[in-house]
């Protein structure tokens, strides 16, 4: 039998590495900025265009390359970050395995620029699909300027797979946010399409985290401290209060470097265990210092995911450090036993003298007297008004034997008010509905009984009429007495940017809307003035998670998040009517059995099923 394995070619070989190491335009970037931070750089420019589909340029004021080092960059595991196996276990730096720029030099049309201190004169590589073009010497700067052109140019597959603009460029911008945040005392600058987006000064973490994601964060932080023999905790957590339904503003940094690690977020969120509300999550910014000895980074390709040795007791001592600064700072209340609260002296009385209390008595006040006594008494006598004998205070109420109660109305309790609009009288009442275990409701039909979830029901006829709504852009909006200024980071006011004129269509009325914050003037009519803060929220959650492209997807998940966030919920009671109601709105949607997430709305129960229960 002929031999039938072979070695690969280079150029397929860095291609089938390309497809572990560069995943998106986001992954360049990722690569780009970590060699920078590795040359020593303290100014780090990033410049894309059209998501990085188009131009990736990372230029840095770092160590810079010569002449031949720049040729061998673009090896296979070419690096200057390790010599020998031993220093694996010992690692300070980013990117280690060489593989990087040869991987990226597969898929691209890459140019780098580069020049040493020490050198007068700097070298210009052109790489197109692994092959160089042309090497050549010319002047540059100190540092180095790495430019990646028309990404996935020789693999059209791969390049089909990547999502829209908007899309890539929000991965971009998180990839962003992790790297400046892991390395505060690095300058970056950020600009898209030819606009800034981020100019970041060198600075401490806080400062760093403040001009990431607004100035409102400032007085959401916590700080937290703690070194011990194992680990070096530090960073901010926000507090308790500011907790929200998303995910978004979570960090942990393990000696530099930006990590995820459920299990120890599961830590933080047993900190935060009878804090905060249930089903939102707290945000946290805290840097691991370990011994390079105790972690495992090369687990994953992205390097993002690790393996620390002692993962229980890390867990016990993160824990512990969260609660000493939610207790420390009195962000959770407490009780003191010891402490009597009456012997407390307020700040305003602090330095005043104690002065003897007097009592002043009106020794000529009557109550019997029916004149009212003369001003002539003493400043402390009490004026009695003037009344014409005791009969007289109950003048009018003369009453009979027989006492009439049938026009007295008693206070009923309130089930929950109308989830409709409309006139009651224009409900069908013949309907028969019954509310279970509050949700439930069960109607009757010819065939047996229909047992249909509120929750579900109401999502679907809401999903609908907000589809409609903004489909024909009719929608009916409700004017707010005073505007609402609601606080973003500028990552989330990008978002709000783009699904601004869906919202429009639906009813939302925007003022002015600035990188710190947005102004709502209007709302729909179904939405309470309450409930705006926690929409928002929920509309950016859910299109950072599920990231839709096209203006289709963006009309439908926006119309599926308000129907999930306004929907009557399970344990609410509705009176008669709204049963009545939801029961003819439903049928009348054109999908009835299923909800806006694919989950079945109700269920039909025969005749024929009952009448089997009891053979």
């Amino acid at each position: 039998m002929a031999d039938i394995i072979r070695l690969l070619p280079d150029h397929v070989a860095n291609q089938i590495a390309a497809g572990e190491v560069v995943q998106r335009p986001s992954s360049v970037v990722k690569e780009l900025m970590e060699n920078a931070i590795d040359a020593g750089a303290t100014e780090i420019q990033l410049i894309i265009k059209d998501g990085g589909k188009t131009l990736i340029q990372v230029v840095d004021n770092g160590k810079g390359m010569s002449g031949t080092d720049a040729r061998l960059s673009f090896e296979r595991h070419a690096t200057s970050k390790i010599q020998k196996a031993e220093d694996l276990f010992n690692l300070h730096t980013k990117g280690f395995r060489g593989e990087a720029l040869a991987s990226i030099a597969a898929i691209a049309h890459v140019e780098m620029l580069t020049k040493t201190e020490d050198d007068d004169i700097g070298t210009k590589i052109k790489i197109e699909g692994s092959k160089i073009v042309t090497q050549e010497v010319v002047v540059a700067p100190k540092g180095t300027s790495m430019l990646v052109k028309n990404l996935f140019f020789n693999i059209p597959a791969r390049r089909n797979f990547l999502k829209s603009d908007q899309v890539e460029y929000r991965h971009i911008a998180d990839e962003f946010h992790r790297i400046s945040l892991a390395h505060p005392q690095v300058a970056f600058n950020f600009y898209n399409n030819g606009s800034d987006v981020f100019q970041l000064p060198g600075n401490d973490f806080r400062k760093r985290i403040v001009q990431i994601f607004g100035r409102k964060t400032d007085e959401k932080l916590v700080p937290v401290e703690e070194e011990t023999q194992v680990v070096k905790i530090s960073g901010y957590i926000q507090k308790p209060e500011f907790a929200k339904k998303s995910r978004g503003e979570q960090f942990f940094f393990a000696n530099n470097r930006f990590i995820k690690s459920p299990y120890l977020h599961h830590a933080i969120l047993g900190a935060f265990e009878g804090v905060i509300r249930p089903g939102t999550h707290p945000g946290y910014f805290l840097n691991l210092e370990v011994d390079p000895a105790t972690i495992d980074i090369n687990i994953h390709p992205t390097k993002t995911e690790v393996k620390f040795d002692d993962e229980h007791t890390l867990y016990a001592m993160l824990k512990s450090t969260v609660k000493h600064s939610l207790g420390q700072f009195n962000v959770v209340p407490a009780l003191d036993f010891e402490q009597d609260q009456n012997l407390d002296t307020p700040y305003s009385y602090k330095n005043r003298q104690v002065g003897v209390p007097q009592v002043v008595v009106d020794s000529s006040f009557n109550p019997f007297e029916t004149t009212q006594p003369s001003k002539g008494n003493s400043s402390g006598s009490y004026s009695k008004p003037k009344v014409d004998g005791w009969e007289s205070l109950y003048s009018g109420l003369e009453t009979s034997g027989d006492t009439n109660a049938s026009h007295l109305e008693f206070e009923s309790e309130v089930v929950n008010s109308s989830i409709f609009d409309g006139e009651k009288e224009a409900v069908d009442h013949t309907t028969t509905t019954f509310q279970l275990r509050k949700k439930y409701i069960i109607t009757t039909i010819k065939s047996g009984m229909v047992v249909i979830n509120q929750s579900r029901a109401h999502q679907r006829v809401l999903y609908e009429n907000f589809l409609k709504n903004i489909t024909i852009k009719e929608a009916v909006s409700q004017q707010l007495l005073f505007p609402l200024m609601l606080s973003f980071s500028p990552s989330e006011i990008h978002i709000l940017k783009e699904i601004k004129e869906n919202l429009c269509t639906v009813g939302f009325v925007f003022g002015e809307l600035t990188e710190e914050g947005v102004e709502i003037k209007g709302v729909p009519v179904l939405v309470a003035e309450s409930e705006v803060q926690m929409i928002m929220e929920q509309l950016i959650s859910d299109f950072q998670q599920e990231v839709p492209g096209d203006s289709f997807s963006q009309s439908d998940m926006l119309a599926k998040t308000l129907a999930k966030t306004l929907s009557v919920k399970t344990g609410e009671s509705l009176d008669e009517f709204s049963q009545v109601k939801l029961v003819n709105d439903l049928f009348a949607c054109k999908e009835t059995t299923l909800s806006p997430f694919n989950k079945k709305v109700y269920i039909t129960i025969t005749e024929n099923d009952i009448e089997r229960k009891f053979i």
